[in-house]
């Protein structure tokens, strides 16, 4: 059933459909199609139509609350000293700002915008150009809450580096973060060029700009869902990917939305009868959809699987999420995953032949999940998900959320095997009798998490034992569940379906209580540290009394720079070496001290604060 599913894989169908999905967008010269927005509504219209086509069942809209973005446009003109007239195009975060026609504003140029940067500059109603390196530095955020409190009108942002390295006309956008009200567009290097240029002669020079970009809170969007009813109504396998765009967003995320409609029309057409129901979800508001919050992302999954369907806890068994699968991120390709499906996926690909002009390193899993796409929400949902890797390769430092995300940048061959890949892996998923999880990786990792502590924090003697004991009770359970699982498939190549249903009922039970583990799991284990990275929660906790106990020796012996490069890496206190304190507390205090509908998928995973900031200006100062 594999191979006769993958004969009805049509690239050209899913390649149209993903430039059709271009067609709606809020600004008309750069695109964008953002959460809540006409041009997202109507997007997921055109994809609950396309369903229909393709004959998906019980197609829903589901609706969701996000804060919504229109981004119309922002222009931005001047005259150098020779009389040379420039005009120019911006992009923009996710900020409240009107100009209501051209305007005349003046600008300085304030290198980094850090608190360093203004001492002695007014900048009040002014536009404040400043330099960000987004992946190496800090967030947008903190520049753009730093001019806020000055009282510039907006901060213009250019990136020198980390993102949008592909061209020197590249714009970027990026998820705020932060609050409406603290204005932010973005300008590429090129033109930002000509700005400093001008403010090289002197420090002020007036522009003239005009801007649309508006924000409303508590607004309805639509996650679109469509699903191939299975004979069993409760379980089912969720294919899912995120229609809402910056710029034309081809790769990020049209060809993913399109690759699961393909998928799914390949299954119908082919004649599959599945027995877990399968479930294709285009998810609104995944670049952004909540305002003044540090976890603004990911938004129409976190509230589809939360509040919509709460009840798919304990139904589905696998996500698998899709994000620019139309692009080769490396020479090997990698399936990202949950600890727990590590073996089984990593068993299934040794049964495939990978095409050479797409990988010639072949492929490879990889795990746990991150937090970059909506993999990461489902998945502390009690959904075990996966997501075809795409954050470790060079497009997250050049094209990624800039205007070259575009078709010019398709590659036919990596999105051909995606699809036979991922068509293949959702039926030998539906083609088990019991979820084939194994926490014998979670354990393993725990324990190696442990082999770096410093004997005097913590004994680890009693806690390795435990985890080791741990380790083969899941060796255990899972060949008991392969066994299973194997006799089943025996019984469905035989086409002894009546043999392969009673095993298929007989062990409901034991699917349950896995993904009741895996829920459970994900409830105690999974933490962020302050840089939205994934730890166990004891591994946060010792990170800090490391560095912490780092600095006292430090300091002991007078060692000052070295304390402070310590204590840089505890929590968010990174932070306190180059923003003021109100800037600092702000971005701290809206994580701990926020209702949980307002942090959403970061409630709870956070482990405390030390707040820092006084002891890191303490030191300078002695410095």
């Amino acid at each position: 059933m594999r191979d006769q599913v993958e004969k009805y894989i049509d690239i050209h169908y899913a390649y149209e459909f993903a430039k059709k999905l271009e067609t709606y967008k809020c600004n008309p010269k750069l695109g964008f199609r953002t959460a809540g927005s006409r041009a997202e509504i109507l997007t997921g219209q055109l994809i609950y139509k396309e369903m229909q086509q393709i004959g998906l069942e019980h197609i829903t809209k589901d609706e969701i609350t996000v804060d919504s973005w229109e981004f119309q446009k922002a222009q931005l003109s001047f005259e150098d000293l020779d009389g040379q007239s420039y005009q120019f195009e911006l992009g923009a975060y996710q900020t409240q700002f009107q100009t209501e026609g051209p305007q005349k504003f003046s600008m300085v140029y304030l290198e980094k915008g850090t608190a360093e940067d203004y001492k002695g500059v007014d900048v009040k109603g002014k536009l404040v150009l400043v330099d960000i390196n987004q992946r190496d530095e800090w967030w947008i955020n903190f520049p753009v809450y730093e001019a806020y409190l000055k009282g510039a009108a907006a901060l213009i942002v250019v990136q020198e580096s980390g993102y949008g390295e592909v061209d020197q006309t590249a714009l970027n956008a990026q998820d705020i973060a932060g609050p409406s009200e603290a204005v932010a567009f973005s300008i590429s290097q090129r033109d930002a060029y000509y700005l400093k240029e001008a403010l090289k002669v002197t420090p002020e020079i007036e522009v003239t700009f005009d801007a649309i970009s508006i924000i409303k809170l508590n607004q309805k969007t639509y996650n679109i869902v469509g699903k191939i009813q299975g004979t069993d109504p409760d379980a089912m396998i969720l294919l899912s990917a995120h229609y809402d765009s910056y710029f034309e967003g081809f790769q990020d995320d049209n060809v993913a939305v399109a690759m699961i409609l393909g998928i799914a029309r390949a299954i119908k057409q082919s004649g599959y009868k599945p027995k877990r129901t399968l479930v294709f979800a285009a998810m609104a508001a995944e670049e952004w959809g909540l305002i003044n919050s540090k976890y603004d992302w990911s938004t129409g999954a976190y509230e589809e699987v939360f509040h919509v369907h709460p009840d798919w806890k304990g139904k589905v068994i696998a996500d698998l999420n899709f994000e620019l699968p139309a692009h080769a991120h490396g020479k090997k390709d990698k399936v990202r995953c949950v600890y727990e499906y590590e073996e089984f996926i990593d068993a299934f690909i040794k049964e495939i032949k990978v095409p050479e002009e797409a990988y010639p390193e072949g492929i490879e899993v990889t795990y746990p999940i991150e937090t970059w796409s909506d993999d990461f929400s489902i998945a502390i949902a009690g959904i075990p998900s996966m997501v075809n890797d795409f954050s470790s390769g060079s497009f997250m430092e050049t094209h990624y959320h800039s205007q070259f995300d575009n078709k010019d940048f398709y590659n036919e061959e990596v999105y051909e095997f995606h699809h036979k890949f991922y068509s293949k892996l959702v039926i030998a998923l539906d083609q088990t009798a019991v979820v084939p999880l194994n926490f014998m990786r979670l354990f393993e990792k725990m324990e190696r998490s442990l082999c770096s502590i410093d004997q005097s924090l913590m004994d680890i003697k009693a806690i390795n034992g435990l985890l080791k004991q741990l380790q083969e009770l899941s060796k255990q359970l899972y060949t008991y569940v392969q066994r299973i699982n194997k006799q089943y498939s025996t019984y469905l190549i035989q086409g002894n379906t009546e043999k392969a249903t009673d095993i298929y009922r007989d062990y409901r039970w034991l699917e349950k209580q896995l993904l009741a583990g895996f829920a459970r799991e994900q409830d105690e284990l999974v933490r962020l540290n302050w840089h939205d990275e994934v730890y166990f929660p004891h591994e946060i906790i010792i990170k800090n009394l490391q560095c912490i106990k780092k600095a006292i020796l430090a300091l002991e012996e007078k060692e000052i720079i070295e304390a402070l490069s310590s204590i840089y890496q505890i929590d968010n206190n990174k932070y306190a070496f180059l923003f003021e304190k109100q800037v600092y507390e702000y971005f701290t205090d809206y994580v701990l001290c926020q209702p949980i509908d307002r942090v959403k998928w970061g409630a709870g995973r956070i482990i405390g604060h030390e707040d820092l900031f006084d002891i890191v200006h303490s030191l300078k100062a002695k410095i």
